[in-house]
């Protein structure tokens, strides 16, 4: 059987191989493709993988590890336009390596609406649902003020990409998505939220229920109260609306009231920098947003931006942490709050689209509404009040995280998809 995956980013083992940066991105895609390389006499598998290079990229095609790949050029900064040429230099790769099965990673991209208008027999594409544009569209300006979305400060305006802007650039990207889902005959998802949507969405498409493997670090580490650092809350990311950074600040202050040394550390860029002019021009009006409730709150000493962290900094940072939060408008399975599931951490998350799929309240953490700050509070202070709850919630969390992000059990389960597909 031969299967192309069509993925958002080169995998590591492949950017070695060209003696290229590594991304820190989707680790879980090494993991998983390790597994049908190791495997591959028991399941009868040759692996093809393919991925944009971006805008003006070179194509690349070699053999690592016996796998081919195939790198195509796609301009990935401007996700919302649709470039014709991608066809093309798809189905060359396709007429190359003739796939049974073509399995694509995601709906973010052209690429997937590209590949899914290339493959002729649409039986034989398997998309793996992450996010879900269309609905991120919705949420994603996620209660800000109307004058934070649709004011344009100069890097809004050089770009012309203000908050109300990129909205508008999800729902282009929302439209290419649901005509891909739509020429795609078999689906993958995780959580009762993804499976409503693919049926409004994709109601002829088979849906296959199929958990996620996480990246390998998060199996080889486990949380413990004595050794994190107490009222601290890790934040996996924080920078676009959609992640609800926001929604952290306007509660940080309930939350000082009752534990003063609470500190809040945020991997990714520090979206609030602006003292150098660069920096200035740079600052985007959500980021200018949140240095303005940091400054009015009077945050300063208790905001942290960790810049951007591998996968290993990244499960330090966790293990390190006294409470994760994914504090987001819109999710479908937050990889962050299954890490720290895995993990065994204590959780605070947001209630929205599939994570109560993935958490149960007040057993493997506490769930609260999105746009309730109060709540946000309430839930930290008492994950930062009571030991013998917090610790329960992490033990309880890395028990169901450890069946749902079983590695051998993922790994049967595609194979078995995948068969399926083939034998029709």
């Amino acid at each position: 059987m031969r299967v192309l995956w069509l993925c958002n980013i080169m995998l590591p083992a492949i950017a070695r191989e060209l003696g290229m940066a590594a991304s820190n991105k989707e680790g879980w895609l090494t993991g998983l493709a390790g597994q049908l390389i190791q495997k591959r006499q028991e399941n009868h598998i040759e692996l093809g993988i393919c991925f944009p290079v971006g805008k003006g990229g070179v194509p690349v095609r070699g053999t690592v590890g016996g796998v081919r790949f195939f790198g195509f050029a796609e301009d990935t900064g401007h996700p919302e336009c649709y470039d014709k040429g991608l066809e093309s230099r798809l189905l060359t790769i396709l007429e190359d390596y003739r796939p049974d099965v073509v399995h694509i990673f995601g709906t973010e991209f052209p690429h997937t609406l590209a590949m899914t208008r290339c493959v002729k027999d649409k039986a034989r594409i398997l998309i793996g649902v992450q996010g879900i544009c269309s609905k991120i569209a919705d949420f994603y300006t996620a209660d800000l003020p109307k004058a934070v979305v649709r004011r344009f400060l100069i890097r809004d305006i050089l770009r012309w990409d203000n908050i109300a802007q990129q909205q508008k650039k999800f729902v282009k990207r929302g439209r290419m998505e649901t005509e891909a889902l739509r020429n795609a005959g078999h689906i993958t998802g995780r959580t009762a939220w993804d499976r409503e949507a693919i049926a409004v969405l994709a109601p002829e498409a088979v849906y296959h229920p199929m958990n996620e493997t996480l990246r390998p670090e998060f199996y080889t580490k486990r949380w413990r109260l004595a050794e994190c650092e107490k009222y601290s809350v890790f934040l996996s990311q924080g920078n676009y609306p959609v992640k609800g950074l926001h929604y952290l600040l306007l509660a940080l202050p309930d939350i000082l009231k009752q534990f003063p040394e609470t500190k809040v550390y945020v991997a990714g860029d520090e979206i609030t920098r602006y003292c150098t002019l660069k920096e200035k021009i740079k600052i985007g009006s959500y980021g200018k947003y949140c240095r303005k409730l940091i400054k009015d709150g009077g945050l300063t000493e208790n905001v942290v931006f960790l810049g951007k962290l591998n996968s290993g900094e990244m499960c330090r940072r966790y293990v390190k942490s006294h409470v994760c939060l994914s504090a987001s408008s819109i999710e479908n399975s937050s990889n962050s709050v299954g890490e720290a599931m895995l993990l065994g951490m204590p959780t605070v998350s947001s209630a929205v689209g599939g994570i109560p799929s993935m958490l149960e309240h007040e057993k493997e953490g506490l769930l609260y509404p999105h746009k309730d700050k109060d709540a946000l509070a309430a839930c930290i202070c008492r994950m930062f009040a009571d030991d013998a709850f917090a610790a329960s919630c992490g033990e309880n969390a890395a028990k169901r995280a450890a069946v749902t992000h079983d590695p051998d059990t993922n790994y049967r389960r595609l194979v078995e998809i995948y068969e399926e597909i083939v034998k029709g």
